[in-house]
C-alpha cells in the first residue's frame, strides 16, 4: 500500500498538470444549453447578444484555451 503524506501546507505533493484541452464555462452561464448559447454569442460578432456577452464575461473567451497554470494553482488549495 502506498501512501501520501501532504506538504505541510496541506497540499498534495505532485499533483499538477503538465496539459490539457478545453477551457472550463463561466461560473453561472446556464448549465449546457446557456453555455451552447454563450459559445454561439461569442464566435459571432454579428450575434445580437454577442456585445452583452462578452460585457457580461468582461473579455472574449477562448473555448479551446487551457490554462495549466491555473489548474494547477487549483491543485495546490486542495487540503487533505
Amino acid at each position: 500500500m502506498l501512501n501520501q503524506i501532504p506538504f505541510q501546507d496541506g497540499s498534495l505533493p505532485g499533483a499538477s498538470y503538465i496539459e490539457g484541452a478545453n477551457a472550463c464555462p463561466p461560473e453561472d452561464v446556464g448549465g449546457g444549453p446557456g453555455y451552447e448559447d454563450f459559445l454561439e454569442a461569442m464566435a459571432n460578432p454579428d450575434h445580437p447578444e454577442h456585445d452583452a456577452m462578452v460585457e457580461w464575461h468582461g473579455d472574449v473567451f477562448d473555448p479551446a484555451a487551457f490554462e495549466c497554470e491555473r489548474v494547477n494553482q487549483w491543485f495546490k488549495r486542495i487540503k487533505v
